[in-house]
């Protein structure tokens, strides 16, 4: 029998995506003796079309045995039941296990952030019980081309625009050039019960209203290819920032001190994209978490702007000092306090 083109291409998407994993990622979908997971290939299924397409295609085409995971997040009445149907279809489709895993979904960033923190810290924890093994995401082009429609939005910089990456250890996301159409299709002719999550239609949220909204519009106005059209300059984008961020990681090594101290004077002759990602690199080796692009251009001031300024505050307590050309992090001072009043 004809496999029809929807899941034909499905498939197709997923076996590319994992014969191009780099060798040491690629153990866990191998047949071989280099990997400590008895599965061949780590599914994440919430029982929508696209991750729903994506486990089917996985169980055609790994090597091996395929687990399934679904994440239950305790949001919704009922959400056991569903995540529990959901593995059960995962099982009937092949998957030699498939895992439900509850999580308790915190407050920061929002619900909609909260959550994604939550599913994938147990998507970590998941993979590296396997071995740091892949983890196969559902995101599609679609989901790609609002990606980068955010970033724009916000002003995130070309690093946030390229989107989301096919490999970004532990996560794989092999239909990234799969249309949101294509995986439905797929799942119908493969018939396939499929859940639409609530939340995917709640225009409380601005990836809904990009989907249903922003998107529509411009696909109307520019006529039409607007969502391939994104997902083409982020992979345009994507490859610019690998071979920005490489060099980055060339000069990084070349002005840091063994003390951890760098060379501002030599760094500032760098264009600033390499300046800055040589700094954003630097302070995350140095321990600075939750760094904004406010704090990083106010550091790469210290290089290219130097002026005497003084040392910016970073999060954690932290301050950026520079010193006889050299930059370093250190534990912000106490401003004195005044004088009490007479």
């Amino acid at each position: 029998m004809r496999v029809p083109e929807p899941v034909a291409e499905v498939r197709r998407a997923v076996r590319e995506a994992l014969a191009a994993l780099p060798d040491a990622a690629n153990g866990p979908f191998a047949a071989s003796t280099r990997t400590n997971s008895p599965f061949a290939a780590t599914v994440a299924c919430s029982g929508g079309a696209d991750s729903l397409a994506l486990a089917a295609a996985a169980v055609h085409v790994a090597p091996g045995p395929v687990l399934g995971v679904v994440v239950d997040h305790g949001l919704q009445d009922g959400s056991d039941e569903h995540a529990a149907r959901t593995a059960a279809q995962l099982r009937d489709l092949g998957a030699a296990r498939a895992d439900v895993v509850a999580v308790e979904v915190g407050t920061a960033g929002g619900p909609e952030a909260a959550a994604r923190a939550a599913r994938y810290a147990a998507l970590r924890s998941i993979s590296q019980q396997h071995g740091d093994a892949p983890v196969l995401l559902g995101h599609t082009l679609d989901d790609q081309a609002e990606t980068v429609l955010l970033g724009l939005g916000r002003g995130s910089g070309a690093r946030s625009l390229a989107g989301m990456a096919v490999w970004d250890p532990p996560w794989c996301r092999p239909l990234l050039g799969v249309r949101r159409a294509t995986t439905r299709a797929a799942c119908a002719a493969a018939g396939l019960v499929v859940w639409d999550d609530p939340y995917n239609a709640d225009p409380r949220y601005t990836r809904v209203r990009l989907r249903h909204e922003v998107l529509p519009l411009l696909e109307d106005v520019l006529a039409g290819g607007v969502a391939p059209a994104l997902a083409r300059t982020a992979a345009q984008l994507a490859d610019d920032d690998a071979a920005l961020t490489a060099l980055a990681h060339g000069r990084r090594h070349e002005l840091v001190d063994d003390d951890g101290a760098l060379d501002a004077v030599a760094l500032a002759a760098d264009p600033p994209a390499i300046r800055r990602r040589v700094l954003r690199a630097w302070l995350d080796d140095a321990g600075v978490a939750e760094l904004s692009d406010a704090h990083l251009r106010a550091v790469d001031a210290l290089v290219g702007g130097w002026r005497g300024q003084g040392a910016p505050p970073l999060p954690g307590g932290l301050e950026v000092v520079r010193a006889h050309g050299r930059l370093r992090v250190a534990p912000a001072r106490t401003a004195p306090a005044p004088p009490p009043i007479r």
